[in-house]
């Protein structure tokens, strides 16, 4: 299946695997590549340069795929090294940067002097539009549906990815409720050039995360996810727990007076809990809606697999027969058989 992400990127599926913290691992990555996808390195789970410095070695030894290194600008004082993060992307041979957060703005120039393909995550179009215009290559389009932060304005994709075909000339794909043929076929019907799939891949075989985090999710239904940090424009869609009901509270009984100080157990440090030691309990990680459409955990490659090749039967069969029987009854209308004559 060729669209115009598959070319900017040199890889056989239109499918993305987005950067997620304690997900995005070397094997991670390359078990996507591998299967024909785009598999990321989250960047900033590494604590250091030197060690995504030897993250993506690790990669390149797993597969000979393309594969990239997700970067994510985080709103905080002491913010990473980033420059050197990029150096070591760049110095590592990666060609491909799915940027995250805030604008990536004051980076391009180092990540454009390497030779750096930028594909920038937006919750919005006037987003995608900046991003565009500051040189990025491609926009993930991330509904409210989404995984982690979906933004503030609260536009699902059946809305927001039209929008963005409307306007947009870089390729975007689509990020957010995305889990199978179906949707994969729905994104390219609304304009987009392919998907980004997050929470889907974390319940397959190669995801290294602990068994009880996939087993959360193929046990949660559409209604299991919460929305925290709204009171602070840092709204995050997180899987429900004892933690998440404890941060919930906080944030009810503080009101206007709340703080991010006030909820740091919940959201601080909670990561390997949850993906390494498999506490379920330990406070809010992203999870999207679309967990209520998953429900196994298979490898990477056998996902891959029915996704695409259940979206080209889908349109070769499904929609090809329903676009005759149209064509038929639209023929038939207007052109009537002849009167008979006796």
């Amino acid at each position: 299946m060729r669209t115009r992400i598959t070319e900017l990127f040199g890889i056989e599926h239109p499918i993305v695997q987005g950067g997620m913290h304690y997900v995005g691992f070397a094997q991670m990555a390359a078990s996507v590549s591998a299967a024909g996808g785009l598999g990321l390195i989250t960047g900033l789970t590494q604590k250091t340069p030197e060690l995504l410095s030897k993250e993506i070695a690790r990669c390149r030894d797993m597969t000979d795929k393309p594969f990239g290194v997700n970067l994510t600008f985080l709103p905080t004082f002491s913010a990473p090294p980033y420059a050197e993060y990029i150096a070591a992307i760049i110095d590592g041979g990666v060609r491909i940067v799915e940027t995250a957060g805030r604008s990536p703005e004051a980076f391009i120039p180092q990540l454009k002097a390497g030779g750096v393909k930028v594909l920038h995550k937006c919750t919005s179009v006037r987003h995608a539009l900046k991003a565009e215009r500051i040189g990025c290559d491609a926009i993930s389009v991330d509904g409210f549906e989404c995984g982690g932060h979906p933004g503030e304005d609260d536009v699902p994709n059946f809305i927001l990815l039209p929008m963005a075909a409307n306007v947009l000339k870089v390729p975007f794909i689509a990020s957010g409720g995305m889990a199978d043929a179906r949707s994969l076929v729905a994104a390219l019907a609304l304009g987009a050039e392919g998907i980004n799939m997050g929470t889907r891949f974390i319940a397959t075989k190669e995801a290294p995360v602990h068994e009880n985090v996939k087993r959360a999710i193929v046990n949660a239904t559409e209604l299991d996810t919460r929305l925290v940090m709204r009171p602070l424009r840092n709204t995050e869609r997180v899987l429900n727990n004892a933690g998440v009901e404890r941060l919930l509270q906080i944030e009810r009984d503080r009101g206007a007076d709340l703080r991010i100080e006030d909820i740091m157990d919940q959201v601080a440090g909670v990561y390997p809990a949850v993906m390494v030691e498999g506490n379920m309990d330990a406070g809010a990680w992203s999870c999207g809606m679309v967990a209520g459409l998953i429900d196994d955990v298979p490898s990477v490659k056998e996902l891959l697999d029915r996704i695409v090749h259940g979206a080209e039967s889908m349109i070769a069969e499904r929609l090809a027969r329903i676009a005759f029987n149209l064509a038929a009854s639209d023929a038939s209308i207007h052109d009537p058989q002849p009167e008979l004559v006796y």
